[in-house]
């Protein structure tokens, strides 16, 4: 008889906790606590009944119960979620228990399988992770979505971008839906809407101008929509033909759930109403509108959000109506109140607990559990660690941190929640060693087989094991469930056999690894030091990233295996206090007992703040007020009273013209653009002035506030120590020690215990570090003081220091640090920018050097700017030190953009770089580089189609220094910018105020690099930091040779490949590789001479898309540095399309050419087919306005996989404006954005499909469009079929289409349409059908 038994979830137990034999596994405690009667949440609490709060988890159920009596008998017991041969329900069997154990009818009085008499009961409360695991698992419940014609694709494609850029398969998560049904109906914003007169209608016969004059006049109807904003309705829907789509989507496919999303539908909802309606008739269980989930612009984000509430929602029913079956009606009909805590942390009774306000629902409730409980003046970091993930979050000031827009499971949801980050580590994480680096997960040994220590066939090195052999975890604190017949105890032998064999499998291969220093605790620490160090990368980018220092916060953690790392984490973090509850391992249910009941309600709006009118003022105040009655209204339905509730009011401002909303929260003290623009210049560390604040959204959160826990007065010391249990042997970071095991149960308030021991918990372990105190509160917490690092730097600082020699443990700890600090200023800079491509499109790249300008580490956002910087970087430092030079000084930040010259891409990507100084000396330099909207040249958007010299293409900056002395150069680089503009036919840049604006912000990049870089010194001591700045490129050369070796042994030691550029310019390439250095040779003689156009490619080009390629290759997580291309000679002909002349033009060899590059170096390698090749580059605009996108393609198909459509691949991964901002701020309808059907290579894997992306202008604008493989197909691999070509098309007014071809610029006026088909993926294998010719 198989069990599911015990997971890593909730470590150690204790074994007299175990009352009932281990086949129905539950643990009881009993706890005397004092609690409030307090009139607040829990006003419904009667004092002759039970209250319970429970939290259903993925492997433990925990419930927290109030006694009747005066409210302080507290018990809390533990069940497994799943025990199918004992009981349906865990939360239901909770309560049965607790019930039939403590009701005043007797024990027995609550038999299993009966119905529960629930007049004993006061209150139930739940958290449960339904939904999430649905999420997760993709079990939700069949469901279609209903769209406007022209998006049926829209959430396949979603924002082009792929999860991996590294990633050949472009792995994207699977969709909810499964069929899709198109409404033929259009509304668009009117704002930019042309009058009926302003068209001409001199095209075309008699006949097709008169057919088009009725057209102009068939009256639009225009309505004000929600927002406030003009509606004009293009096309209502034909509602008998979405009748009978609906009626055959029911009979044909069985589907009950609808999710409806239409354009624009956040403003004007009367389409999708109309829809729903007649769901609803036709009998669909579950409809979800968008406009009323969540009426929010952004179409991509709301549709996602209304898949995940018709997806989840009738997967939450199910489970409330199975709950609900287990009682007497009274739960039904609300005689006993049943809430459950959603993602925000706000109860909502059963019935409006939906699908996408659930996914949070079971960290949520251990974020008010910390929040309410931890004692600190300080803010407090939570820190929940389970068995599969960690969930991190923030508390200050009494109030929570909420998100509105969030990722999970790769679904956009769009709804209030708190803002808490979850990583891929916890107990279970498994434990592998790659290329001499220590890698802790993101696998998880699960609970079946479980970790290795669990003695269950086929375990897995995790987490766990590393405490256990390392004597952190107490087997015998344990129950005997392991094992093959569950009678056994946790083994730490095997898990030290499992070590040994690691150990000595990696004795060889590695030389940073000596196999007679590293004994198996020393690597089984190492991993535990790998894994600390990947959960405080979170709290670090929670604290850090927006403006907090970390070393003033509390760390507050529960959950099961929390207390065996937080004191090691609170010491890596410099943070000096730890708590832990006494609750901490069924912290999440005790927390659902203090939680707030909520109701949210928001609409959205489009106005101009205006403070000092007071007409616009009283219409605001007017707004809320309305949404605020309706929320307090609905608190009341649920029997809270008037006075209970508390009214929050917020606003959801920016500055006009950018896209960083904040939610600005009522204050009495002073006005919401107060607010708004201190937390802006917090957050972003400027503000911009002389911009209008817009407001995009109303919003109010009524709450009925929950109990606060009394805390007891604090309690003297006491002088005798405290009682240990035993000793044990425990190994610390100094080697092993023989520690007291203390338990809770014997000790007191005011016992204190210092470090090295161990604290057993009634459902945890506490392992308390070295330099480590703690004292047991007045409560009977933990609160325990930590000795932070700081202090032991200054021993470091000591130069004449033996030489540091490479230890994989810490070469695997930086790797997480330098990673860590160029994503942070990667975060900074999407914050700081103002303009769409760095904010929202993300098109820039940061990265750290070694002072000679060695690349160290760069988070890529966008692969063609991989390792291109370095060039860069060297150059700028070769110029200033050169002859006659004033050389680089504190308070200088340089500037280029070069291509040729000074080791740039193109000309609108600017590289902003910054020295860092230590003593006087340059030790570092820290990098940005952003793709700038305009800096002059002949076109609008500085990507002209036709350029033939680089001067065509905008402003040239070969070195400049854009900050001297700490002041910014702002007129020099003004005049540099406008330069262009003293050429004939040339314009200087069409946009300074963004120019200045994302430069500041690349500086500012720049300076949060150096301040971590500087706090990475501090702690560390230069000389170790500049070692392994060192090592980490060591590293990367390693793994690229490996790869190298391994390619030559399998496919010969020459690969040679060609592909062409449309107009016929082969790039020949042939690689030679040293089998046993893994050296190799990358030789491009035979590439066409450079062109006369603009598709000609730097060198830095060449080397970017090379390492992209290699590191997509080695298909492990490598730090992208300099060490990629030591193994690597390129030989690279001068004058060549891929090493140009210094006045050649290159816009396009960076989006173009670079794709290619990628093409050949694949082909050479056999990899997969090709995939697009081009990134479709789509300029528009006139003398107001400029915009500039790249659109996604096919990907190519390869051995094991089919390529993915619609996405972007190889050298670009930035993503596309949603089509409701597009329409909101530029005056184009987008009439269709979908995959190109069959556009894709026929094989036995087929290629990725093209999209269609159709726009139409509604003034007069130029459109560019800078385009490849418009000629040349993509081509196939091993039998495969090459990918369609694509096709740039103008449809004119009179419906004539003309093929514009690759490169393109002119006006388009109104009424014509501007059609991009993006070019398919390559398919793999030879297709089916041709395999046997009949």
């Amino acid at each position: 008889m198989h069990h599911h038994h015990p997971t890593i979830r909730l470590l150690p137990f204790v074994t007299l906790l175990f009352t009932t034999t281990i086949s129905s596994t539950s643990t009881t405690t009993v706890l005397a606590l004092p609690m409030t009667s307090s009139t607040s949440t829990s006003s419904n609490n009667n004092n002759s009944k039970f209250s319970f709060c429970i939290d259903r988890g993925g492997t433990f159920t925990d419930v927290h119960c109030v006694l009747p009596g005066d409210g302080t008998k507290q018990v809390v017991s533990k069940l497994l979620s799943e025990d199918p041969l004992h009981y349906p329900d865990a939360p239901t069997e909770g309560i049965r228990r607790l019930l039939n154990e403590y009701s005043s009818k007797g024990k027995g009085s609550y038999p299993r399988g009966a119905t529960i008499d629930t007049s004993e009961i006061a209150v139930i409360r739940m958290g449960t992770t339904v939904a999430t695991n649905a999420l997760l698992e993709r079990d939700g419940s069949p469901m279609a979505l209903v769209i406007t014609k022209g998006f049926r694709d829209l959430l396949e494609i979603g924002n082009q971008a792929r999860p991996d850029i590294f990633d050949l398969t472009c792995a994207k998560p699977s969709l909810l839906y499964t069929a899709v049904v198109e409404v033929e109906e259009r509304v668009v914003l009117n704002q930019y809407y042309p009058s009926k007169d302003g068209t001409d209608g001199t095209d075309g016969t008699e006949d097709e101008q008169q057919q088009q004059q009725q057209q102009q006049q068939q009256q639009h109807t225009i309505v004000t929509g929600l927002s406030g904003e003009q509606v004009r309705i293009l096309q209502p829907p034909d509602l008998t033909v979405v009748r009978r789509d609906l009626q055959r989507l029911k009979d044909e496919q069985g589907i009950t759930a609808l999710a409806i999303c239409l354009m624009h539908s956040y403003t004007y909802a009367a389409h999708e109403q109309a829809i729903g309606e007649i769901a609803n008739e036709l009998g669909f269980a579950q409809i979800s509108l968008s406009s009323q989930v969540m009426p929010m612009v952004k179409l991509v984000s709301r549709s996602h959000t209304a898949c995940a509430a018709a997806y989840l929602t009738p997967k939450i029913t199910d489970y409330l109506e199975g709950f609900l079956a287990g009682f007497d009606s009274a739960l039904r009909d609300g005689t006993v109140p049943l809430t459950f805590i959603q993602s925000d942390g706000g109860l909502a009774p059963w019935n409006a607990f939906g699908g996408h306000h659930a996914i949070l629902s079971g960290p949520a409730g251990g974020v008010v559990g910390y929040a309410k409980t931890t004692p600190s003046d300080q803010p407090v970091i939570g820190f929940d660690m389970g068995g599969t993930s960690t969930d991190v979050s923030r508390f200050a000031n009494g109030t929570y941190e909420h998100v509105l827009e969030t990722v999970t499971a790769g679904v956009a949801i769009q709804a209030p929640q708190l803002d808490i980050h979850t990583v891929a580590a916890g107990g279970g994480s498994r434990l592998f060693w790659q290329h001499g680096m220590l890698v802790v997960g993101p696998e998880s040994s699960r609970a079946d087989p479980g970790p290795v220590c669990y003695k269950k066939q086929g375990g897995l090195l995790a987490v766990t094991d590393a405490n256990v052999v390392l004597g952190r975890i107490l087997p015998r604190e344990f129950p005997a469930i392991f094992g093959p017949n569950e009678d056994e105890p946790l083994s730490i032998e095997l898990a030290r056999a499992a070590f040994e064999e690691l150990r000595l499998q990696h004795c060889a291969s590695s030389d940073s690894f000596d196999s007679t220093t590293k004994t198996v605790e020393e690597l089984a620490y190492g991993y535990l030091q790998v894994a600390n160090e990947a959960m405080c990368r979170p709290i670090r980018n929670l604290t850090q990233m927006k403006g907090f220092d970390i070393t003033t916060h509390t760390l507050a953690c529960f959950g099961g295996a929390g207390p065996q790392h937080a004191c090691a984490m609170a010491k890596a973090l410099g943070m000096s206090r730890v708590f832990v509850h006494k609750h901490g391992g069924v912290l999440s249910a005790y927390g659902l007992s203090m939680a707030d009941a909520v109701q949210e309600m928001q609409e959205p709006t489009a106005q101009t703040y205006q403070e000092d009118n007071e007409v616009f003022m009283t219409s605001m105040e007017a707004r809320l007020t309305v949404l605020a009655t309706k929320a307090t209204a609905a608190l009341l339905q649920q029997g809270y009273t008037h006075d209970q509730v508390v009214m929050e009011k917020y606003v959801n401002m920016r500055y006009e013209g950018t896209d960083n909303a904040i939610m600005i929260c009522y204050s009495p003290t002073r006005t919401y653009q107060e607010s708004f623009v201190e937390q802006y210049q917090r957050e972003y560390g400027f503000v911009l002035e002389g911009r209008d604040l817009v407001l995009d959204d109303y919003r109010v959160r009524a709450r009925v506030p929950g109990a606060t826990p009394p805390s007891a007065p604090p309690v003297a010391a006491k002088s005798t120590p405290p009682p240990a249990r035993y000793q044990h042997e425990a190994y610390f970071q100094d080697g092993w020690h023989t520690v007291p095991v203390y338990n809770m149960a014997d000790l007191e308030p005011g016992h204190s215990m210092d470090g090295p021991c161990i604290i057993v918990q009634a459902i945890s372990t506490v392992v308390l570090e070295m330099e480590c105190r703690a004292v047991i509160t007045a409560d009977g917490d933990l609160d325990i003081a930590v000795e932070t690092s700081l202090t032991k730097a200054a021993k470091k600082e000591d130069d004449t220091a033996a030489e540091i020699k490479e230890d994989a443990v810490q070469l695997s700890i930086f790797s997480h640090r330098f990673m860590g600090i160029a994503e942070q200023m990667g975060r900074t800079l999407a914050r700081t920018a103002i303009s769409v491509n760095m904010k929202e499109r993300l098109d820039f790249s940061c990265a750290l050097f070694t002072a000679n300008g060695g690349l160290v580490a760069n988070a890529p956002h966008i692969p063609v700017h991989l390792g291109a910087m370095q060039s860069a970087v060297r150059f700028q430092v070769e110029y200033w030190n050169g002859e006659g030079k004033e050389g680089i000084q504190e308070g200088d930040v340089l500037v280029s953009n070069h291509p040729q010259l000074a080791g740039g891409s193109h000309l609108p990507d600017i590289t902003v770089i910054t020295p860092v100084f230590h003593k006087g000396k340059v030790l570092f330099f820290v990098a940005s580089r952003g793709h700038h909207a305009d800096i002059g040249g002949i076109a609008p958007g500085s990507m002209p189609p036709h350029s033939k010299c680089l001067e065509d293409e905008g402003a040239m900056i070969v070195a400049f220094k854009l900050v001297r002395d700490g002041e910014f150069q702002q007129q020099g680089i003004t005049e540099i910018l406008k330069s262009p503009g003293k050429l004939p036919g040339n314009f200087g840049t069409r946009n300074l105020r963004d120019n200045l604006s994302d430069l500041r912000a690349q500086v500012a990049a720049n300076h949060a690099g150096i301040r971590l870089l500087h706090q990475l010194v501090e702690e560390y001591g230069l000389k170790t930091v500049d070692a392994y700045m060192t090592f980490i490129q060591d590293n990367a050369e390693i793994a690229v040779r490996e790869m190298l070796k391994d390619f030559a042994k399998t496919n010969g030691t020459t690969a040679k490949a060609v592909d062409y550029m449309d107009d016929g310019s082969p790039i020949c390439l042939t690689i030679e590789i040293d089998p046993d250095t893994g050296s190799a040779v990358f030789d491009f003689t035979g590439t066409g001479p450079q062109v006369l156009a603009n598709h000609n490619a730097p060198p830095a080009v060449t080397y970017s898309a090379v390492i992209y390629s290699l590191r997509s290759l080695v298909n492990q997580d490598i730090p992208l540095n300099q060490g990629c291309l030591a193994p690597i000679e390129f030989i690279i002909p001068k004058y060549t399309l891929l090493n140009p002349s210094s006045d050649a033009g290159v816009v396009g060899g960076n989006v173009l050419t670079s794709q290619r590059v990628v093409d050949v170096v694949l082909k050479a390698f056999s990899a997969c087919a090709a995939s697009q090749g081009c990134m479709n580059n789509l300029t528009f605009g006139d003398d107001n306005f400029g915009y500039y996108e790249t659109i996604a393609g096919g990907a190519g198909a390869g051995p094991t996989w089919v390529g993915k459509s619609g996405v972007h691949t190889h050298c670009t991964n930035t993503r596309i404006t949603d089509p409701e901002i597009l329409e909101r701020r530029y005056p184009v309808l987008l009439r269709e954005f979908a995959i190109r059907p069959n556009s894709g290579g026929a094989g036995k894997n087929r290629g990725g499909d093209g999209v269609i992306r159709e726009l139409e202008p509604l003034r007069e604008l130029t459109m560019s469009i800078l385009s490849e493989r418009r000629t040349l197909h993509p081509y196939g691999m091993a039998g495969g079929e090459d990918g369609a070509t694509g096709r740039n098309l103008l449809i004119k007014k009179n419906g004539i289409v003309v093929n514009m071809g690759g490169r393109c610029s002119g006006k388009l006026e109104l009424g014509e349409r501007l059609r991009i088909e993006t070019p398919g993926g390559g398919g793999y294998g030879t297709p089916e059908e041709k395999k046997n010719p009949e």
